[in-house]
């Protein structure tokens, strides 16, 4: 088996998507795949391989249609000029996308199917509303046997298509207060605001020049969610986002975002010979299945999987990065994995930095690597949950090369 590692990694901003209101999106003027056609030569170029090298190229997306329809992941290789040697493929593990494209680069190159592969994620919430709705004109259609038919009535699916729904159910199980949710976005907020502040993300974002509604072009480089003033007491305001008697509010959600990103993977022998220091090398991957009306749970048999594959245990992982797809995600991983909460999403989360679904696995990982190099550690983890009841986790090791 080949040794895999990750050997660039880049993205844009995430913008603060607003379906009904578009002109305060910084991108709503572009689609997801131009994003991830301007990113992905930058990406090629400061990774610095030929093009020519890459054999595989999967993108992932939760909501491929529309204008997300990728022609079988063809379309944003031929935005981005790139030869048309490179296959492509697009996969979709909703909130999990992006980080599934990575496990299938790790496996096509472990098993020497492949030496260098690039993975690519790409969201527009604006543009390609969940749901995927646009105007009037519906996108995605369930089955409806799912909801109606007596037959199907165990898997909930009223409560397992909404995705707040499932954050409610979680939280009864944990014993957790809303305080605790309240104190963890406050936390993701003022970590983020300070990582911006001091340039951590400033490496991983491709400025991009985007229109805006007033007519006047802006250098998009910073997240746009991110709010370092967000209190306790301002949350404590604000009302149940999903049901009358609940308390997930939209201060413990996850915001609506775009975004591209990508991400070069390669064997580390290939690595060496082109003389490219990696980020990380990928150690192990995991993935789950539970009860779709607690997809949120799903980090956690994820994480364990990809860690027993290792002979590791929680307390063996320097650093975790956990999507905040809702704060209770991030906290209930903590919880049943006994984790120590200063070893988590240390430069804040998906609640401040955001969560553009299909993207989202690449950054996890990417900024994980990063994180492992700025603070000298060894072993990293990162993990989502997955809309439909599936989780997924990623062990990446930082060595000295």
């Amino acid at each position: 088996m080949q040794e895999v590692v990750i050997a660039g990694y880049l993205r844009t901003a995430q913008s603060r998507c607003r379906p009904n209101d578009p002109g305060r999106d910084w991108f709503h003027a572009l689609r997801s795949d131009e994003l991830l056609g301007r990113l992905l030569p930058e990406l090629i170029k400061r990774t610095g391989i030929d093009a020519k090298e890459i054999e595989d190229f999967i993108v992932g997306s939760a909501t491929g249609v529309g204008e997300q329809w990728t022609y079988g992941g063809r379309t944003p290789i031929f935005l981005a000029n790139l030869p048309e040697t490179i296959a492509a493929k697009f996969v979709d593990q909703q909130c999990g996308s992006a980080m599934a494209g990575i496990h299938i680069g790790f496996m096509e190159i472990a098993t020497g199917n492949a030496e260098v592969v690039m993975v690519g994620g790409m969201e527009h919430m604006t543009r390609v509303p969940i749901g995927g709705t646009t105007q009037d004109r519906g996108l995605v259609a369930y089955n409806l046997n799912l909801f109606l038919n007596p037959d199907y009535r165990h898997w909930d699916m009223m409560t397992a298509t909404n995705m707040g729904l499932t954050a409610e159910k979680l939280f009864k199980r944990t014993g957790l207060t809303k305080e605790d949710m309240d104190r963890w976005a406050v936390r993701s907020h003022q970590l983020a605001a300070q990582a911006q502040a001091e340039g951590f993300f400033d490496e991983e974002i491709m400025p991009i020049e985007a229109p805006q509604a007033n007519g006047s072009m802006m250098t998009v480089k910073a997240d746009q969610a991110v709010r370092g003033e967000t209190s306790l007491e301002d949350l404590a305001k604000l009302k149940p986002a999903f049901t009358k008697d609940g308390v997930i509010t939209a201060g413990v959600s996850s915001p609506l975002n775009a975004a591209a990103t990508g991400m070069i993977l390669m064997s580390k022998a290939k690595a060496k010979a082109l003389g490219i220091k990696p980020l990380a090398t990928l150690r192990s991957i995991g993935f789950a299945g539970l009860d779709p009306t607690i997809m949120g749970h799903g980090p956690v048999p994820a994480s364990l999987k990809a860690l027993d594959k290792l002979g590791l245990k929680p307390a063996d992982i320097d650093f975790w990065e956990i999507n905040e797809a809702f704060a209770i995600v991030a906290l209930n991983c903590i919880k049943e994995l006994g984790l120590n909460p200063d070893a988590v999403n240390v430069m804040g989360g998906g609640l401040a930095i955001g969560h553009p679904l299909g993207a989202t696995g690449n950054r996890l990982v990417g900024t994980l690597a990063r994180i492992l190099a700025k603070k000298g550690a060894r072993w990293g983890c990162a993990n989502a949950c997955v809309g439909g009841g599936q989780g997924v986790a990623t062990v990446i090791e930082r060595e000295e090369y």
